[in-house]
């Protein structure tokens, strides 16, 4: 692997920022009213209920076939503000593990509110659920492998400052 030169990063990163960032009085309103949902793949879905329901908290709100996949399972968590992550189980496709790879999803970085990550991370352990913390974040795998982000800051921040 060849040296990274941080620097010519960080020009890169300065131009982009000078040629495309608007100030926000400035920035057109966006045309997105945010994310209807975010679909991912289960491989067991009362596996993934416990799961996102029993340990993270997040609410089942429907369930029912895939209408691109006949005896699939579209099901869906609320993760608030209107917004859903679904997944979708394709039963008899043996799909494989979950892989990471580049230019694929990385994580699903999700807020919650301080008390609400203390609880969710006791209940992590208490699961034996591994994780890292790095800073306020904490960095864990669901049962099929997805990497999830807990952050205890509020939609729109970053390290206390805003960024949408």
């Amino acid at each position: 692997m060849s040296a990274i030169d941080l620097e010519a990063i960080a020009e890169a990163r300065q131009r982009l920022r000078d040629k495309y960032l608007n100030r926000a009085a400035e920035r057109p309103q966006s045309t997105a009213r945010g994310i209807h949902h975010m679909a991912v793949l289960s491989s067991d879905v009362e596996r993934t209920i416990q799961f996102y329901q029993g340990i993270l908290e997040f609410p089942l709100t429907d369930i029912f076939e895939n209408r691109d996949y006949r005896g699939s399972n579209h099901f869906f968590f609320d993760i608030g503000n209107g917004n859903a992550l679904a997944f979708f189980d394709f039963p008899g496709l043996d799909l494989g593990d979950y892989r990471e790879v580049l230019g694929g999803l990385h994580h699903v970085a999700l807020s919650t509110e301080p008390a609400q990550w203390e609880r969710i991370k006791t209940k992590l352990d208490r699961e034996g659920i591994d994780y890292r913390q790095i800073g306020r974040s904490i960095y864990f795998r669901d049962p099929d492998g997805t990497r999830l982000e807990l952050i205890p800051e509020p939609l729109g921040e970053m390290n206390g400052s805003r960024v949408v």
